[in-house]
């Protein structure tokens, strides 16, 4: 073999080689670390949700280690005996689960449209769909307010869900749309030589195939809803505030009262996080999906 049959080997870059060598087992004890101290914070508000009050103004949360007895349940029934922090729970369950699903719902269906089917504008108002999205929502607190004045629902849950809905679904229609674009056109033309109408076409052929965007979607959904006090401070009243309003309202009233504020914190983060477990995979691969087009 000659000089000139000799392969050239590319010369790597040092940030190639250093990126390479990270790639092992460094970078997963790194990351591993990162996730420690980010569980950290979490960590200690549960534990401190478990301890008396006098115990947590003495000493940290870490004493719970060298110190097992300060744990007790008192604090979380003394949230349970609280009126406001319950009913905001719920108030809290009323907004999310309605403002998420008709999100889901409604932009679904949209983006069917959008993708599928043919009318008038349809470029044209999916632009003005995709121009929503950077349209920040205090732009618009003082004209809904006088709007829901005008129609008698300031201050009702009615008024966060349509809120709440209406800055949802420009962000549901266009990942939804892209993710039904995607879908092959040879299916759905052989769904409708066998007779189905768009609407059956939708509810049993696109729906089913659409799970792991629906659920990608309900999940971003349901996490803004849930953790936005902004909306809810501005369009809701003492009857229907959600369990982040009737926090800050704790935290700004007393101060002290760290047996209510600790495992209302912790059940008003915990929710959440269950329920972005319970679907991580389906998020990954809907974004996934839905990012491609």
């Amino acid at each position: 073999m000659t000089a000139l049959d000799t392969p050239v080997r590319a010369k790597r870059s040092v940030a190639a080689r250093v990126a390479s060598g990270a790639a092992g087992g460094v970078m997963r004890v790194f990351l591993l670390v990162v996730a420690l101290i980010w569980l950290m914070p979490t960590f200690g508000l549960l534990m401190s949700s478990f301890r008396d009050p006098t115990d947590i103004a003495t000493s940290g949360w870490w004493k719970v280690f060298s110190a097992p007895a300060q744990l007790t349940a008192k604090s979380y029934e003394t949230l349970l005996d609280n009126d406001t922090i319950t009913s905001s729970l719920f108030n809290t369950i009323w907004i999310t689960v309605p403002s998420t699903l008709l999100v889901v719902f409604i932009g679904a269906m949209a983006g069917y449209a959008f993708a599928w089917m043919d009318f008038k504008g349809r470029d044209w108002w999916f632009l003005v769909v995709v121009a929503l999205l950077v349209v920040p929502v205090q732009i618009a607190l003082i004209p809904v307010v006088t709007l829901y004045r005008h129609l008698g629902i300031f201050g009702d849950i009615l008024g966060v869900v349509l809120f709440h809905v209406g800055f949802g679904l420009p962000f549901a229609i266009f990942l939804l749309r892209n993710f039904f674009a995607e879908i092959p056109r040879e299916l759905l033309e052989a769904a409708r030589l066998d007779g189905a109408g768009e609407t059956r076409l939708f509810l049993t052929v696109v729906m089913p195939l659409a799970a792991p965007a629906l659920a990608s979607l309900g999940i971003f959904q349901f996490l803004w809803v849930w953790n936005d006090m902004l909306v809810a401070l501005v369009f809701s009243n003492s009857g229907s505030q959600p369990l982040t309003v009737a926090l800050q309202q704790q935290v700004r009233q007393f101060g002290s009262n760290i047996d209510v504020l600790a495992p209302g914190a912790f059940i008003s983060m915990v929710i959440p996080l269950a329920v972005f477990f319970a679907f991580q995979r389906e998020f990954v691969s809907g974004v996934m999906a839905g990012a491609v087009k």
